[in-house]
Formats: C-alpha cells, sequence, structure tokens
C-alpha cells in the first residue's frame, strides 16, 4: 500500500500519522503473519533509530484501532496482519511454522455455533488449522 494511502488510513482512524506507524503499518501490510521481532527488523530498515518499545505500542494503538489483527497460534509468538474486518481463520504448519489464511465457509460471523453458549452473545470464533504444508510434507512414494 502506498504511503499516501497508509497515511489516509491512519488519518481515518483518528491516529496522527507518524514515522513509526507507517513503518509498522507497512510492514504489516507487506508481510503478513509476521510476529513482533520480525516486523522490528523490518521497521528499523525503514526507521533505523525506533525502540522495540515503540513498535510494540505501535502495534497496540493499530490493533486497538482496528487497522491490524492480532492473533497467536496455541505455542507461538502472537502475529499481525492489516486483513481486518472480515470471517477468516489460519492454518498452520507443524514443521516450518507458515501460516496461511483461510476463508470462513460459512461467510458470516461466527463461523461456528458453540454447543453451549452459556447465554453468550456469541459475535466470533477463532478457529486454527494445524497441519503440514505442502513444502514440508513427505513426498508421495512411487
Amino acid at each position: 500500500m502506498p504511503p499516501t494511502d497508509l497515511a489516509t488510513t491512519l488519518r481515518g482512524a483518528s491516529l496522527r500519522v507518524t514515522r513509526p506507524r507507517l513503518a509498522v503499518l507497512s510492514a504489516v501490510h507487506a508481510h503478513p503473519h509476521l510476529d513482533t521481532e520480525a516486523l522490528i527488523r523490518l521497521v528499523r530498515a525503514e526507521v533505523p533509530t525506533v525502540s522495540h518499545q515503540a513498535v510494540y505500542d505501535v502495534l497496540r494503538v493499530l490493533t486497538d484501532s482496528g487497522l491490524v489483527r492480532r492473533f497467536q497460534p496455541a505455542g507461538a509468538n502472537a502475529r499481525y496482519e492489516a486483513r481486518v474486518g472480515d470471517n477468516h481463520h489460519h492454518v498452520v504448519c507443524r514443521t516450518c511454522g507458515a501460516i496461511a489464511d483461510v476463508d470462513c465457509a460459512v461467510g458470516h460471523a461466527p463461523c461456528l455455533t458453540a454447543s453451549d453458549d452459556h447465554g453468550f452473545t456469541v459475535d466470533e470464533a477463532e478457529v486454527v488449522w494445524w497441519g503440514t504444508c505442502p513444502t514440508c510434507a513427505p513426498a508421495p512414494t512411487a
């Protein structure tokens, strides 16, 4: 996404446009599903003086404002993506950790129906499929 579009996106969420915010938002758009440490490396390539804490703070603000989605597969670091506002899930490779988006088969939220909602008004279901990606899967034997 061009920097002018990123600035417009930030302003549209009533956020000030700063170099760290632009760099983090650009990195999340360009590289979905990265963890914080990988994002820090990308952001520092653009803004060398940015601190770890500043990136964490920007990620929190972007997540709180709905511009970025944070998700955390079991046993893994939190990941970030710019695909927000839709009803999608993830598939994770147990071997290499690759992550891909999976659109909801139902299309509307929540994607699943709880067997017992205990009186809750359920508006979201988080699904993570685990398996082995094609790159890591053993080659079929002839």
